[in-house]
């Protein structure tokens, strides 16, 4: 039977989210409900509440989220209840032309749960990322659950299925930074910070944390930066070269995502260097750069999807890490708090008063 459970909503473009009663379907084929524990408390949710991702409300928000399955539907073979799991936003299709060619972490086709949840007057909501996690239940595609050591918390675990992933990704899988390398991270919110500390996890021999707020850039220090660089008072390119024998980077990382911070990123790499944008920006933005420098500068100029992550591959692996002491996810936990807090959590990012808040379920 349908299961009546509390969640957020966004009932309108830039209103206060909402905590009201949702109803929840039993899963139908190839379908789970998932009962969440933890779920972060992301930008991308403040931009589907602000109407910047699209117009499809009521949105049901929430998706950085583990919990447990509680029940499948036909056909599922990933997961089974009781499976301690992190949700991700690109379920694979193992069929389009991306997983036929062996880059399913760029697959073009990804699922999401076929049936809506609604609200008790039947009202379809729109789940975040095709989550919906603030939520005591969710109902997701099997593909978007991820079977992990359950022995992680669910506060850190849940990080993993968006803003540290995305982070962590952009440097080790997108970006390529192994060990001895040299790395530059323009923005250290949630997701330069994760990058940070890919870098660091992946032996960088020099990993320089830029940002204008001196309390990210101290977190940045405790996650492995070797140098930091106060973007508000200081020529961001050249500190950069000044760290790294006057070359540059072998990669930068923009986690910002404005036209102003991607030129830095793009003329702070070394020769042959790469940059990866993770940052994600606003439709009105545009870039102008000389061409001939695009050609003269060699190397790459990438975007980084959810990390390039694999979440099958990536997420078991690094929750292994993170249980040896080696990926320090506690780190950003600013603070947990109740489902009826992410109003306040909003306006706390705002202010970069934190990195994450977590709701607890």
């Amino acid at each position: 039977m349908p299961q009546t459970v509390q969640g957020v909503i966004a009932p309108a473009k830039g209103a206060a989210v909402e905590l009201t009663t949702i109803v929840v379907p039993d899963p139908g084929p190839g379908e789970a409900v998932v009962a969440v524990q933890a779920c972060g408390v992301c930008h991308t949710d403040l931009h589907y509440r602000e109407g910047g991702i699209g117009d499809d409300f009521p949105y049901l928000l929430g998706h950085e989220a583990a919990g447990t399955v509680e029940a499948v539907g036909a056909g599922v073979t990933e997961v089974a209840p009781g499976d301690f799991v992190i949700l991700n936003w690109r379920a694979v299709c193992r069929q389009c032309r991306a997983c036929r060619r062996g880059r399913p972490w760029y697959c073009f086709a990804t699922s999401n749960a076929s049936q809506p949840m609604t609200l008790e007057d039947g009202t379809v909501l729109s789940p975040a990322l095709g989550i919906g996690a603030f939520a005591d239940k969710t109902l997701v595609h099997a593909g978007q659950c991820t079977k992990v050591d359950s022995a992680a918390p669910a506060t850190a675990a849940g990080l993993l299925g968006c803003g540290v992933m995305a982070g962590l990704g952009a440097a080790v899988n997108t970006g390529g930074v192994g060990r001895g390398d040299s790395i530059a991270v323009i923005g250290c919110g949630g997701v330069g910070a994760a990058a940070v500390a890919g870098a660091h996890l992946a032996g960088a021999a020099t990993v320089i944390a830029v940002d204008i707020d001196p309390r990210k850039l101290d977190t940045a220090r405790r996650l492995g930066a070797t140098h930091t660089i106060d973007a508000s008072g200081a020529d961001v390119v050249q500190e950069i070269k000044n760290a790294t024998g006057g070359f540059g980077a072998d990669v930068v990382v923009d986690a910002v995502g404005r036209p102003e911070t991607y030129q830095q990123a793009f003329y702070a790499r070394d020769l042959a260097g790469t940059v990866v944008l993770v940052g994600v920006p606003t439709p009105d933005m545009t870039l102008e750069l000389p061409l001939l420098d695009v050609f003269g500068r060699g190397g790459s100029l990438k975007s980084s999807w959810y990390g390039d992550c694999l979440p099958s591959r990536d997420f078991p692996m690094l929750i292994d890490l993170y249980l040896q002491g080696r990926l320090p996810l506690d780190e950003f936990v600013s603070e947990t708090i109740g489902i009826g807090d992410v109003e306040a959590a909003f306006d706390k990012m705002h202010s970069g008063d934190v990195l994450r808040s977590v709701v607890v379920l």
